[in-house]
């Protein structure tokens, strides 16, 4: 029913919803109609608009045509009106392109004389230009003459000059002795600079090796760096509080009287980084992130600042104040080595003494072995056989323990979590001495600068000294060379005297040869004078001819000009007309192929054949419409702004709007039939449902009945009902008991919140009793009910279950329980069955039941003798 119940409420919604969306359809699909009445209208003014368009420029070319053919006619008269003014015209160019001829022959010819006049011009130029070079070269040998008798005189007088010091020149002294102690000093000063120079170039080599040393060094001590920031960022990421601490106590060392150490994850350093799991695995990550201090005072000013003032998390310890670090293990790592052990944890990094003490003290990591996957092949041996606390193999670390109870050896064994904090290990003891090796770089730098700079000092005062023992070889050597450069020079001032002396010029020769000269040059002159006379006299006539023709060629322009002054209006009214006709021919032809344009897109857009009428129908639809262009674009903007307004429709809706109208009355025949059916299936379910529910009500007041018993001889309250939150959902019905346990409260649900452990198991019990009455099974097996009750409520119970299940013809009964109160009631139907197990059970082999009884008996003999003696 609750199934064709929801169907009809499902179909009844979905009949509302179908007709509130049929109801927004018939707006849609109204909406759609009156849109395809506009695109309609828009469409047939489409077409008719291509028509006027045709239409209009038709016309046009109507009257293009007639202009065209009038433009024609008045260009023809306006041709034979020009035509004998043209002629005189042409008649008049025909004289002067004759004058034109004869005045180029007559040109040509003056321009040949005048040529001819230009070379004697140019030929009597050049004569004076030789007469002038002539004198010129006269004046320069007269100049020449001049400057040798100076030289002359300025040698005899320098000659005489040194005649008269070489005659006061005494006689050079000997000057050897002091040029050879010179020699000898400049020698040794050469061989002293070049041993500066070998030990400066061997002190800078070795400067480039130390400072290369140095370079490389520092690029070593970066990387450590590096290292170091690496594993700080690591602390940053992980632990921001302790990050934050370490930053403070870096500008606050000077806060504390003895030393505090960072963060143990920065001070310790593996010796090779695959050993760094086993020590993060063994130090926990509190103790990792913690500062180490050597007084216990200085840590609490420490965690006074940074908990109580900064509020920062963070971790810190003391050093013992008896060092731990240099303890020694049980036994040497020798021994160990058979087992597969190479090493204790605390060989495997380096740190400072405080926090390496803190740690072999806290963690004993100077007794800690660490093996290798031989170690863990034979760990049963190595348990057995060391005794160590704890161990580490290659991939795992075991803690053993010995039992206090037993005595037995008990291991536990963890995989080796991979190291984040000590990844990147820094070996102190490389960086120590690195730093020892830039400081020894750097004193050697210092000192090699020093001998470098005395070296410089001595070479210079070494090349200062060389330049003035130079100076004064050389002053000596001037001083005995001077006489034989003097003898030298005279010598040399006597030829060049001689030399002077034999290139004399006879100047009134040289004038006489230049008089001769000019005299020849003037006789051509004359002559080329008389040519240049009679060229003069022949070019006269030609002159006169070209100034006769040129004024009978002003006459024939200007008789022209005035034939074309009046010939050009009517040119003018000429072309104006010719240009007048080509446009005209030009828009007709134009207008032509427009009118066959608009005619075919016309008939396309009317989807009519070339040779087709136009229908009657398209006739009578178009003279509904405006017969201009601008009422039909007008209208046509109007309807496509009215149509662009209905949006999202589609011709869809219409289809759907049908459909959604038959599936609405399909839907409503269906519904009317389910709720025949319904109201059919209601009257049938009621008589049903009566039927069963007076049963199950029975049966529930039957299990109420006992369950209430049982209750009150608890001297409590207990009751069992039908639950019913809807009488239509049959599967929602439900056993709701409410209980009582004491006088001063109401009755409440059973429920795993409200009542105790101990009051639920008993709440079940008595129901599962109250219920085994009803229905019968061959047993029934009930697992520690007793478990959380209180001894008056277990006994109680365990009473009630006795009763129950000792009854005639009540099913077997199995309770299984771990204890049982003392002074229990028990019947004779009743098998009590004991389970021993344990550690220290004798084991099943061993049992020997005669050999318990027998002791038994004897016990019982011994007591029984025991308290008649004491009678």
């Amino acid at each position: 029913m609750l199934t064709l119940q929801h169907l009809c409420r499902e179909k009844t919604n979905s009949l509302e919803k179908m007709k509130q969306m049929i109801e927004r359809y018939k707006q849609d699909v109204d909406r759609y109609l009156e849109h395809k009445s506009h695109i309609d209208l828009i469409e047939m003014l489409e077409r008719k608009r291509p028509w006027l368009e045709y239409e209009n420029v038709r016309m046009q070319y109507m009257e293009v045509k007639q202009r065209r053919n009038k433009a024609k006619k008045d260009l023809e008269i306006l041709k034979e009106r020009q035509f004998p003014r043209a002629k005189k015209i042409r008649e008049a160019e025909e004289n002067l392109n004759s004058l034109d001829l004869k005045t180029r022959d007559n040109t040509a010819k003056i321009v040949e004389i005048s040529q001819r006049i230009k070379q004697k011009q140019d030929a009597l130029e050049m004569k004076e230009k030789k007469i002038e070079e002539i004198k010129q070269a006269l004046r320069m040998k007269k100049d020449e003459e001049m400057d040798r008798q100076k030289k002359i005189h300025t040698t005899q007088e320098i000659i005489e000059t040194w005649k008269n010091e070489l005659n006061t020149m005494a006689v050079c002294e000997n000057l050897q002795p002091q040029i050879d102690a010179i020699n000898k000093e400049l020698k040794k000063l050469q061989e002293e600079r070049t041993n500066i120079d070998s030990d400066i170039s061997d002190l800078r080599a070795e400067k480039r090796n130390q400072e290369r040393e140095e370079k490389r060094i520092i690029d070593h001590l970066g990387k450590l760096n590096n290292i170091m920031k690496m594993k700080e960022e690591n602390l940053k990421g992980r632990f921001l509080d302790t990050y934050s601490a370490l930053t403070w106590l870096r500008k606050n060392k000077d806060k504390f009287k003895k030393n505090v150490y960072e963060p143990m994850m920065l001070e310790i350093n593996p010796r090779d980084s695959r050993h760094a799991k086993y020590i993060e695995n063994h130090i926990s990550s509190d103790d990792m992130r913690a500062f180490v201090f050597e007084s216990q005072e200085d840590m609490e000013v420490f965690l006074v600042e940074i908990r109580d003032h900064q509020k920062l998390r963070v971790n810190a310890v003391c050093a013992p104040a008896a060092s731990c670090a240099e303890s020694l293990p049980s036994r040497p790592i020798e021994e160990l080595h058979q087992y597969g052990f190479f090493s204790y944890l605390r060989e495997l990094f380096d740190a400072p003494r405080p926090v390496m003490s803190y740690l072999c003290y806290q963690y004993h990591v100077h007794e800690v072995p660490v093996g290798t996957e031989k170690t863990r092949d034979m760990i049963e041996r190595v348990i057995r056989e060391t005794k160590f606390r704890q161990i580490y193999t290659a991939e795992e670390r075991y803690m053993i323990k010995v039992s206090s109870y037993t005595n037995r050896t008990l291991s536990t064994n963890t995989f080796l979590r991979a190291a984040q904090f000590l990844s990147g290990s820094v070996d102190t003891d490389e960086r120590r001495q690195l730093e020892s090796q830039q400081q020894d770089i750097n004193n050697m730098s210092k000192s090699l600068d020093m001998r470098l700079s005395a070296l410089f000092a001595r070479q210079k005062h070494l090349e200062h000294r060389d330049n003035e023992l130079r100076q004064q070889k050389k002053d000596l050597l001037e001083r005995g060379n001077r006489r034989r450069q003097l003898e030298s020079k005279m010598a040399l001032k006597y030829d060049s005297l001689r030399q002077l002396e034999q290139d004399a010029i006879d100047v009134e020769k040289e004038s006489q040869l230049a008089s001769l000269k000019i005299k020849e040059i003037n006789k051509q002159k004359a002559e080329l004078v008389t040519e240049f006379m009679y060229l003069t006299k022949d070019i006269i006539p030609l002159s006169i001819l070209k100034g006769v023709l040129t004024l009978r060629r002003s006459k024939v322009i200007a008789e022209k000009a005035r034939l074309e002054s009046e010939y050009k209006p009517g040119t003018v009214q000429l072309k104006a007309a010719e240009q007048w006709f080509h446009e005209l021919d030009d828009k007709k032809r134009v207008l032509y192929e427009n009118c066959k344009e608009l005619m075919k897109q016309a008939q396309q857009v009317c989807k009519l054949s070339p040779d087709q009428d136009f229908p009657r129908e398209l006739q009578s639809s178009f003279q509904a419409l405006p017969n201009t262009l601008e009422e039909i674009d007008a209208l046509l903007n109007e309807e496509k702004t009215r149509a662009s307004c209905f949006t999202g429709l589609n011709a869809s809706v219409v289809e759907e709007y049908n459909k959604q109208t038959q599936e609405i009355q399909q839907l409503t025949k269906y519904l009317e039939e389910k709720k025949n059916e319904l109201n059919n299936y209601r009257q049938n379910i009621s008589q049903v449902k009566e039927r069963w529910l007076n049963l199950l009500k029975g049966m529930i007041e039957q299990i109420n009945a006992k369950f209430s018993k049982f209750f009150s001889s608890m001297q409590c309250v207990g009751e069992v009902d039908l639950h019913v939150e809807n009488e239509e959902e049959y599967d929602k019905y439900g056993i709701r008991i409410r209980v009582k346990f004491r006088s001063g409260t109401e009755l409440h649900e059973l429920t795993p919140y409200h009542q105790s452990g101990g009051e639920k198991s008993v709440s079940t019990m008595l129901y599962l009793m109250a219920l085994q009455e009803l229905n019968t099974c061959p047993f029934r097996i009930v697992d520690e009910i007793n478990q959380g009750m209180d001894p008056v409520n277990e006994r109680r119970v365990f009473q009630m279950v006795v009763e129950t299940a000792c009854k005639k013809k009540a099913s077997q009964y199995f309770l299984i329980t771990p204890k049982l109160l003392w002074n229990l009631t028990y019947s004779d139907k009743m098998t009590v069955l004991f389970v021993y197990s344990g550690p220290f059970m004798v084991e099943s082999k061993k049992w020997n039941t005669k050999y318990f009884m027998k002791r038994r008996r004897r016990l019982s003999r011994m007591a029984e003798q025991c308290i008649a003696t004491d009678m």
